[in-house]
């Protein structure tokens, strides 16, 4: 099992920035693909972004690719989510995920076995 704690979430104008940082417990953790979802008040929670092992290969949805960046550092057991250009639309308790796989990138939840405890990013208009 891996222990995540998410920070750097906060409020933040339209069109600014923000970095969530990710802190990981646990031997296993450069092993496993890792991911940020998100879920905002009344909806479902949502893939936003993932990563392999090494970093080398990345996943995102739609509407954040060219604005959101996912990095790793395997040697800190934190993997970051590097948010630029915000949005209202943006706002949400965001998450980070350990996948089940160590090479399969997956935007489904149901395959992520252990979670933090989210950091709220609110965007104002």
């Amino acid at each position: 099992q891996v222990q995540l704690v998410e920070s750097g979430g906060g409020l933040v104008q339209a069109g600014g920035s923000l970095r969530l940082s990710c802190a990981a417990s646990g031997r296993t953790f450069s092993t496993y693909v890792m991911g940020w979802f998100r879920q905002a008040p009344g909806k479902e929670r949502e893939f936003v972004a993932a990563i392999n092992w090494s970093g080398a290969n990345t996943y995102y949805r739609d509407s954040v690719k060219g604005r959101f960046t996912i990095s790793r550092d395997n040697a800190k057991n934190t993997v970051y989510l590097h948010m630029n250009s915000l949005k209202p639309e943006d706002t949400a308790v965001y998450y980070c995920a350990r996948s089940n796989y160590i090479t399969t990138m997956t935007m489904s939840a149901d395959e992520y076995g252990d979670w933090g405890q989210g950091t709220q990013v609110t965007v104002s208009s």
